[in-house]
């Protein structure tokens, strides 16, 4: 049996709520400015396209043509990646008559959709400008990698600027940075953020990703944005996350683990549809049909993370399986992974959930921002015996994320069928409106009051 070995090193842990950040789309060109210097991919099987027709968004679409310390991990790093193979090599001086680069077909067609046609150049110095010269009131996310801010392009598009701290640059490029910009480069999908391209300005790293307004699914569960999701929207969440994990496992060119599935790391929509973001753990996997998993050290987020993988150090799709599983927990109880301020009961969700699903009492798991109803219940339900599935002990026992998508498709099909049925049975009887109150006052001389109540039997 072939595995990727490498000797463990200390795990690296997020904090439990750590907040990500928000983002919205566009397309890229090369900078012929001195001061910075912006990278994109040419992919394969991408024709150039003539210089008229390619703004600067439409170059560093889809991203990056990397330099040898960029595209190179560190000899003494587990968690290696091997540089894309159609990486175009360049450098500051050479990028600005680069005519190799290019931009996909759809990036090409999203250009006019995002707004962002007719940039012709963005240096550092256009950054600063977009984001107040990275003023606090632009921030929208922080992280351990960096911070991220709102940018507003001179043409009116907006952005979101992710910016590297400084301090955690031990040793060349912090390994975050190569992640998410070597992941990025690789993926393209409706749930995923968009990633249009990373400059490099002295001691500066900056990635450049789709804006996406309305916050993180935590703030949405929390009450700190929105006016609540519905049980239909967070199956809807439900379903665009497992398709957006699916399509990491099963349909990019060599399978990528995302490691930080999380609600702070799901992006909500105007729309209430979700994209999910920061792929700064993630870990590409290695090209061999016969290797079983990937020896790696630990990072993740607290109460998200696989103990089997804790324990072992083994890497394995189904590691995202149980974070996925954590995360439908979430998306019906409302509640963390660790809640602190609970008794010890119910301190841990997962425990907890699970007891009140065992017990029949599925109602009293509902996040208290549900409306309880049939149609509901039965979904709740539903989910959590999934999410069962999902956080077994051992990765044998879990589905494919491909088999949750299955299985949350036939919830949402049997939702809409209760509530279409429902529906029809009350608009099936006309029941004419009733003034209680005075009903009771006329018929039965009884007038309400704090102290007393009329309560008629069926």
């Amino acid at each position: 049996m072939n595995q990727t070995q490498r000797s463990p090193k200390s795990p690296m842990i997020r904090p439990g709520s750590g907040q990500v950040y928000n983002q919205s789309s566009s397309s890229t060109s090369n900078s012929k400015s001195s001061s910075g210097s912006i990278y994109t991919l040419h992919k394969n099987n991408q024709q150039p396209k003539p210089k008229k027709d390619v703004s600067f968004f439409g170059f560093i679409a889809r991203v990056l043509t990397c330099r040898g310390d960029i595209a190179a991990a560190d000899d003494d790093d587990d968690d290696h990646f091997a540089p894309p193979a159609a990486i175009q090599s360049s450098t500051p001086t050479s990028l600005g008559s680069n005519q190799m680069l290019s931009h996909s077909a759809s990036s090409a067609s999203s250009k006019a959709d995002d707004g962002l046609r007719g940039i012709d150049e963005l240096s550092f110095q256009d950054i600063c400008k977009a984001t107040g010269n990275f003023s606090a009131a632009n921030i929208i996310g922080e992280g351990g990698f960096g911070t991220v801010y709102k940018g507003k392009l001179k043409n009116g598009s907006v952005i979101a600027i992710k910016r590297a701290k400084k301090m955690i640059y031990d040793k060349g490029i912090p390994k975050e940075f190569k992640n998410e910009i070597l992941t990025l480069s690789k993926i393209e999908h409706l749930n995923l953020v968009k990633f249009y391209g990373f400059v490099e300005h002295g001691d500066e790293r900056i990635i450049l990703v789709e804006y996406v307004s309305n916050g993180t699914l935590r703030e949405h569960l929390d009450g700190k944005r929105g006016n609540g999701l519905e049980i239909g929207e967070r199956l809807d969440i439900m379903i665009d996350v497992a398709h957006a994990i699916t399509y990491l496992h099963t349909y990019t060119d060599q399978p990528i683990i995302h490691r930080d599935i999380k609600s702070a790391n799901v992006l909500i929509t105007d729309k209430l549809r979700a994209k999910v973001a920061d792929f700064g753990f993630a870990r590409i996997k290695v090209e061999d049909p016969e290797a079983t998993h990937i020896s790696t050290q630990v990072r993740g987020t607290a109460g998200y993370m696989d103990p089997e993988y804790i324990s072992t150090y083994q890497l394995t799709d189904r590691s995202d399986v149980y974070s996925f599983g954590v995360l439908l927990m979430e998306l019906v109880t409302g509640r963390l992974p660790i809640e602190l301020s609970k008794p010890n009961s119910e301190k841990y969700t997962i425990k907890w959930a699970l007891q009140k699903l065992k017990a029949g009492e599925v109602v009293l798991a509902m996040d208290p921002k549900l409306r309880r109803n049939p149609p509901s219940l039965m979904v709740v339900e539903k989910v959590l015996r999934l999410a069962r599935q999902c956080v077994a002990p051992t990765k044998q026992s879990r589905p494919s994320m491909r088999k949750c998508a299955e299985i949350l498709w036939r919830v949402r099909k049997d939702y809409h069928e209760y509530n279409d049925v429902m529906v029809g049975a009350n608009h099936s009887v006309q029941i004419p409106e009733i003034d209680a109150r005075k009903n009771r006052r006329e018929f039965f001389g009884i007038e309400d009051s704090n102290d007393q109540r009329f309560l008629q039997s069926a």
